[in-house]
């Protein structure tokens, strides 16, 4: 059958005839959506989906929204959609799949990151947890770090060494690690914010089975790299109305308190509120061409844009509130359960989007990646790139 908007439109109509928002349990709703195939739609049949063009996910969503239905809460699953559901669905196995996307997509089990380590965070591929094999098994130990809602998460997608003897990028493999296994400790990082949404997570023999490997043993490094691809169209590309993310509370200030008003200050506003606007606009377009295939390296272009668009609005909202900019509402350690960019106050604001040229890919790789695979420059000198890891100067 040919899955058209007419046919998904039919189809959520049956959804919500058999299980009426107002009166079903929320988590009985969402796995209701999952298995009639309308949570995300251009996935295969099963796992999800309909095998439908990506672009009717609009249909579905403008119906369920209309019925005010649930949906499954996606900020605070957001490593989960839109990190580790992509590379599972290319690289799992169909066990994996099954096993895992399910109870991902309706948020019943929360999903973290361990890829960066103390020392290997802009240069990823020098990370050093070692990954051994005994039998069916491989015995993790290692450090990692930054890990956001590690603290909430049930599992976390990892990259471990298991190669040694070959050049740094040849010797990684990727693997699904279980956060409640024993030898997982998980450490609050407290931040500029007062908050500790991230954390340091500590791998003590912890031990994986073969069958939580995605992709072949030695070829991590490419299952990463559709991850990152993904991370940062989920945080440079992320769908917002206009107004929507940093530039909404400064142009609400602007407008509601004409008092603190100078012609610098407007000067500046309009030109981040035109740049937030081509950004977001770039974004949509970005989100259109995922319809064909997978994200390619603009991501990482976008993700640029949303870092320094950030701390730049951010900084001007300060600015524009003149003393009471510098005000912060409260202190309290917390370590809350999603990562909100815009939450609170200018303070809070200020302070949080001092992380965003950081986290998801440091600005200044992205600026080589987009140097190197979108403008087609040359490449910089790498020493190391035939260098077996373990005769890398560290």
């Amino acid at each position: 059958m040919t899955i058209d908007a007419a046919e998904l439109t039919r189809r959520t109509a049956e959804l919500l005839a058999a299980h009426p928002p107002a009166t079903t349990d929320r988590l009985d709703f969402l796995k209701a959506r999952y298995d009639a195939g309308l949570a995300w739609v251009h996935y295969p049949e099963g796992l999800g989906g309909l095998g439908a063009p990506r672009s009717l996910q609009a249909v579905v969503d403008t119906e369920l929204e209309a019925a005010r239905a649930p949906d499954n809460d996606p900020r605070r699953i957001g490593i989960g959609l839109g990190m580790a559901a992509p590379t599972l669905l290319k690289y799992g196995t169909e066990e994996q799949k099954q096993r895992f996307l399910r109870p991902l997509w309706v948020g019943e089990e929360v999903w973290c990151q361990l890829f960066s380590e103390p020392g290997a965070g802009s240069d990823l591929a020098a990370l050093g947890t070692r990954a051994v094999r005994e039998g069916d098994t491989w015995v993790v130990n290692g450090q990692k770090v930054w890990t956001s809602s590690a603290h909430v998460a049930r599992w976390a997608i990892l990259i471990a060494r298991t190669d040694p003897d070959v050049p740094k990028h040849a010797g990684i493999t990727y693997f699904v690690c279980d956060m409640t296994d024993p030898g997982v400790e998980v450490r609050p990082l407290r931040q500029i914010t007062g908050e500790a949404e991230f954390n340091e997570v500590f791998l003590t023999d912890v031990r994986i089975p073969d069958s939580r490997r995605l992709g072949a043993v030695g070829d991590g490094w490419r299952v990463a790299q559709t991850t990152l691809m993904n991370e940062r169209v989920s945080i440079g590309g992320m769908r917002l109305p206009r107004e929507g993310g940093m530039i909404g509370p400064v142009s609400r200030t602007w407008r509601e308190r004409p008092g603190l008003r100078t012609h610098d200050l407007h000067q500046r506003l309009l030109k981040l509120w035109v740049e937030a606007e081509v950004a977001r606009l770039t974004a949509e377009r970005l989100r259109q061409q995922l319809v064909a295939g997978q994200p390619g390296y603009e991501g990482s272009g976008m993700k640029l844009a949303f870092a320094r668009l950030n701390q730049e609005i951010s900084g001007l909202e300060v600015e524009l509130r003149g003393e009471e900019g510098l005000l912060y509402d409260d202190w309290t350690m917390r370590r809350p359960e999603l990562v909100d960019f815009t939450g609170r106050d200018a303070g809070y604001r200020y302070l949080r989007s001092k992380g965003n040229s950081i986290e998801g890919g440091t600005s200044e790789v992205l600026l080589n990646i987009v140097a190197e695979r979108v403008l087609g420059l040359p490449a910089e000198p790498r020493t190391d790139k035939d260098v077996a890891w373990k005769d890398l100067s560290r």
